[in-house]
């Protein structure tokens, strides 16, 4: 089990954010087989096509491994939950009707799952991209998350090679290599995927720089377009997000930008602009936990996989606007993470006020530092997602501009 929080010793941040009322889908149970019934508390539905569908996509393929061996599940899948109270009413009622896992998808619902999880002792509470249920002290709470932000740097690859090619064909000047990311909040989550996403650019396009604007929300389709026709405006040409809709990849189609998404392939509704995505493929995890249960083995506190295990995935990559040769350097980094042979977080590839970051602390659950701080940055590289799974990093490096201010 991993034990303590980390942060970076040049700002603090609080891991934030992710949330969804009702509708229930069921795997048809064969007499001769286990039955599982898992509720799910979404912050969306899958009309999002976004953050919400891709769990329902990782459900569903979770429910089709897990048939394979014998297992079926019945799920009670609740949509729309808010950041709120009514994420207690819905847990509550995933537990009343007889779930035996209840998963919450977004970042904002912990601390509501947490008010219900004593008075069900009997029932395993799950929650997805969040920091705390690992390390509380009851055995029935746990949390997973993924190492997306290797994805995110591959798409920074896609979205490099793009502007260099356009700097190469004399198109665009090299200052003028601009990205802009839409982020929902400036917590860690985000702030680890947009510079993951920066130094993978960075790393074929020298030259690139990076703004950031913020919406204060992880879904509002019309923010998240006000804020991309924003960074266009300041300049930006290439377009990636961390939010939940593909507002982004239309409103970069409408000027003329690139794109690259998240959570979904953005190609169909943004064929001219959009050129990867990249996910975290939630049936991996979904397949481990429900099948631990269904034999009596203990769920893992605090799950984290990444590229190398197949629970961070690219979308198909838009050959028809990619610069040449981009499939097979996106071949070759993958090969590299999934080997370890790349770090992405390479302290020798960025710096923080002109200086090379050299310490990052971690905290206790108090907020405090503590005598035995671990350090994650060690051997030439910040170590993102070891000490828990939810992600940690959170330095303001040198290129990426905030264009507004924090949420």
């Amino acid at each position: 089990m991993k034990k303590l929080t980390i942060v970076l010793i040049a700002l603090i941040a609080l891991c934030l954010p992710v949330f969804a009322g009702g509708s229930s889908e069921s795997a048809a149970a064969a007499e001769d087989t286990n039955t599982i019934k898992v509720g799910l508390i979404c912050i969306g539905d899958e009309n999002d096509q976004g953050y919400t569908y891709n769990f329902i996509r990782g459900r569903d393929e979770a429910t089709q491994m897990l048939a394979e061996d014998g297992i079926n599940v019945e799920w009670r899948t609740i949509y729309n939950i808010g950041e709120d109270a009514s994420c207690i009413d819905a847990n509550i009622e995933a537990a009343e009707e007889g779930c035996q896992i209840i998963i919450n998808n977004s970042y904002g619902f912990e601390p509501y799952m947490l008010e219900v999880v004593d008075d069900y002792p009997e029932i395993e509470f799950i929650s997805c991209t969040n920091c705390a249920s690992w390390n509380d002290g009851r055995a029935n709470t746990h949390n997973a998350f993924a190492n997306i932000y290797e994805g995110r740097y591959i798409a920074g690859v896609v979205a490099g090679m793009k502007l260099q090619q356009l700097i190469d064909e004399g198109q665009i000047a090299p200052e003028e290599a601009v990205i802009g990311y839409v982020g929902a909040y400036s917590f860690a989550e985000v702030i680890s995927g947009f510079t993951s996403y920066f130094l993978g650019a960075r790393s074929v396009c020298p030259s690139v720089t990076m703004k950031v604007m913020f919406v204060g929300s992880w879904s509002d389709a019309t923010a998240e377009s006000d804020a991309a026709l924003a960074l266009i405006d300041e300049g930006c040409i290439m377009i990636s997000q961390h939010s939940d809709n593909t507002t982004p990849a239309t409103a970069a189609q409408s000027r003329g930008a690139f794109h690259t998404g998240y959570n979904n392939d953005m190609t169909g509704i943004a064929p001219d602009a959009s050129l990867i995505g990249t996910r975290i493929d939630w049936g991996i995890y979904f397949y481990e936990a429900i099948k631990a249960y269904a034999e009596g083995r203990e769920i893992p506190q605090d799950w984290c996989y990444g590229m190398g295990e197949g629970a961070v995935v690219m979308t198909p990559l838009n050959e028809a606007i990619a610069a040449p040769g981009t499939a097979e350097k996106v071949a070759e980094v993958e090969a590299a993470l999934a080997d370890g042979s790349l770090e992405v977080f390479d302290t020798s590839t960025f710096t923080v006020g002109g200086q090379t970051l050299t310490h990052a602390f971690a905290l206790d659950t108090d907020g405090d530092f503590t005598a035995d701080s671990e350090e994650a940055v060690y051997d030439g590289a910040f170590h993102e997602s070891e000490f828990q799974s939810a992600p940690y990093f959170t330095v303001q490096i040198d290129g990426i501009e905030w264009l507004n201010s924090a949420y």
